[in-house]
């Protein structure tokens, strides 16, 4: 007669060959029979489903989509790492250590960065309990479910010594492999890409679908480490690695021990040499004090622990030709050379192409067909002209000569004495309006899931779509014309376009594309004005009342809505069933340090999205600049900031990392 000794037997067996598939790789029985005995499991459990236990090997996906992340405080503060970006600084931080640590033998464990999502762990006796990001290191999310999707994370510890309680602290990722086809299936959507595979790792965590989370990656996570308590000894770094691998926990590979910081810079070099054939994401080399007593007696200043450092590599960069300087037509009529170059491999994918952004760029840099230029890769997915090679430079070669009418419609270009940019002068353009279209229903706009850009091409070449009211009529029938959309694909828009009629008015202003109005214009706009009916009646000096609303983007609201073309629009929306809900007003918390702050954002901010971050600032009584000046509070940089860094660092204005940001904004 069958137990639950002998099921909870059967569920050490699968834990155990599941432990040597992924983390040994050296399996001892066949995937069919592993199989097998998943199907065992699966039939044992319909039949006494009072034994399911949360670790059992089924139980991987949880169940019901979340209701949203929980915050949680981490038990010990995780911290972000100093950067050091050559071997001089590496040298400083080994003597501000030989400083602290007088007499003592210093050495080294050197590992791979990965670039991934941290994430802290926990285990009680040895079951899988508990999974938290880092947040703003004090402070973190509660996405215990969707880590639980990890296919190398075990949700039953069988090895070694097991504690009583366990935290672990490492990074969930997402391999290359996984990250190229993830992208390239956002690329036959039309969707956008992921800027590198962090943050598609964290994008995929925050999907409040643990089912979503697990069909729409591969998501994988690697240990570095333990907080120390009474049931985790303080081992040196290299000791407590082996102990989490005797755990039966995933832990990074590619690590050394290093007696010197000559040795770290060889093995850095090595890895930088090999990375390409690494199969994750990696950004530099992690250098930590070996002796785990030492790094805990060095402490830590508000930022950093001040026993480990990371060694950030240069940004990949290659040679290639330029084949082609195409010009591209966007929504507002702005016209954007790009390169077309020859295929070259950088950074784990084959580019062809590259923005060259504007035509001073162009001009600038001498950019001409036929040159022979460097293009870098960062953290990018779009990489970019570095320079050119004028020793390669063909005789026949000639300045690039900006277009004096629209590649698309053949209409005029018009320049703005106060931009760079040559804008199309047609309103009938059809290249512009297909571009407003993509937008009012992208990622910046209503962000109408599997609605994609290849995929509105589509609707617009079959003439299903030619306003965006148009996008909330359509038909099964319709859209079962297009290629590649069958019934599953169907029914998704069909729900995703239903969801999205419930938006919110700085929602649908950013959608509507009206130039001048980003984020934080949409949502001070919107908290005044309330409602969309009131909005559109508004004068030039209503606007100006507003802060940050100049007489510049309070007249192009006003233009806007003056036009009975765009009024139509708006009603036809209402008309198709859009609900625009009102707006109210953020409760400001009072002494808050943001209140009546100005602060600029610059960069990809891995843990919220730029109109999130807006609110939180406008919630905090603080107001957004799109430029820095001499008045700017605060600059919020995130990954790849751009000239408003620069300019923040010559004015001596505070520049606060998203960690720091997030901290300020959950002060009271």
């Amino acid at each position: 007669m069958l137990t639950k000794a002998d099921y909870e037997k059967l569920c050490d067996e699968i834990w155990e060959h599941n432990r040597l598939y992924f983390q040994e790789g050296r399996p001892r029985i066949s995937d069919d029979a592993f199989d097998a005995l998943v199907r065992k499991l699966q039939a044992i459990e319909a039949e006494h489903p009072e034994w399911i236990s949360p670790t059992s090997p089924t139980q991987r996906i949880g169940e019901k989509p979340l209701a949203g992340f929980a915050e949680v405080r981490h038990t010990t503060a995780m911290l972000s790492l100093e950067k050091a970006f050559s071997r001089e600084e590496l040298i400083a931080f080994e003597n501000r250590i030989k400083k602290l640590l007088v007499n003592k033998t210093i050495e080294y464990s050197a590992e791979v960065k990965i670039d991934g999502l941290a994430v802290a762990v926990t285990y009680e006796n040895g079951h899988y309990v508990q999974a938290v990001t880092r947040g703003d290191g004090v402070l973190g999310s509660d996405v215990t479910q969707n880590v639980k999707t990890c296919r190398r994370l075990p949700l039953r510890l069988t090895h070694g010594s097991l504690p009583h309680h366990l935290e672990v602290r490492g990074e969930v990722y997402l391999p290359k492999k996984a990250f190229a086809a993830m992208n390239e299936e956002r690329k036959q959507a039309g969707e956008p890409l992921w800027a590198n595979p962090r943050n598609a790792a964290a994008g995929s965590l925050k999907l409040l679908d643990p089912k979503e989370v697990a069909k729409r990656s591969e998501l994988s996570i690697a240990f570095y480490g333990a907080v120390f308590s009474r049931d985790v000894p303080k081992l040196t770094q290299s000791q407590m690695l082996a102990f989490l691998k005797e755990l039966g926990l995933p832990i990074l590979p590619y690590v050394a021990h290093c007696s010197s910081i000559d040795e770290v810079m060889a093995f850095a070099d090595s890895i930088e040499k090999k990375r390409h054939d690494i199969p994750f994401g990696i950004d530099g080399v992690v250098v930590k004090i070996d002796n785990l007593k030492d790094f805990e007696e060095l402490g830590a200043t508000h930022k950093h622990p001040r026993g480990a450092i990371a060694y950030k590599f240069s940004a990949e960069q290659a040679e290639t030709k330029v084949l082609d300087i195409t010009v591209q037509v966007g929504r507002t009529g702005v016209l954007t050379p790009v390169a077309e170059l020859e295929p070259v491999f950088l950074a784990g994918s084959t580019i062809s192409r590259a923005t060259l952004h504007n035509f001073e760029e162009v001009s600038r840099k001498d950019i001409r067909i036929g040159d022979t230029v460097c293009i870098e890769k960062g953290g990018d997915v779009i990489p970019k002209v570095v320079s050119v090679d004028l020793e390669k430079r063909p005789s026949a070669a000639s300045p690039f000569s900006p277009p004096q009418s629209c590649p698309a419609c053949g209409s005029p270009v018009v320049s703005d004495p106060q931009e760079v940019a040559l804008r199309c002068s047609s309103e009938g353009c059809p290249q512009k309006r297909a571009r407003r279209l993509i937008y009012f229903a992208g990622k910046d706009g209503l962000d109408i899931e599997h609605l994609g850009e290849k995929v509105m091409l589509q609707l617009i070449d079959n003439g299903y779509v030619t306003q965006p009211a148009d996008i909330f009529s359509l038909t099964q029938e319709q859209l079962a014309t297009l290629d590649g959309f069958k019934d599953k694909a169907i029914t998704n828009l069909l729900q995703s376009i239903e969801k999205a009629k419930k938006t919110t008015l700085s929602k649908l202003l950013m959608a509507l594309g009206i130039r001048y109005v980003g984020s934080q214009v949409a949502s001070s706009v919107a908290k005044i004005a309330k409602t969309i009916d009131k909005l559109s009646k508004m004068t030039v000096e209503d606007f100006e009342t507003i802060e940050g609303v100049g007489i510049k983007v309070a007249t192009s609201i006003v233009s806007y809505f003056a036009s009975l073309e765009h009024l139509a629009e708006v009603q036809a929306l209402q008309e198709r069933g859009v609900v625009i809900e009102e707006a109210e007003s953020a409760a400001i918390v009072p002494d808050h340090p943001l209140c009546n702050k100005t602060v600029v954002l610059t960069g990809t901010l891995s843990s919220m999205t730029r109109h999130e971050a807006i609110e939180r600032i406008t919630a905090c009584g603080g107001h957004v600049s799109e430029s820095v000046s001499k008045k700017t509070d605060f600059v919020v940089a995130g990954d790849s900031p751009g000239s408003k860094l620069d300019k923040a660092q010559k004015l001596g204005v505070r520049v606060l990392t998203e960690e720091e940001f997030n901290a300020i904004c959950k002060f009271s």
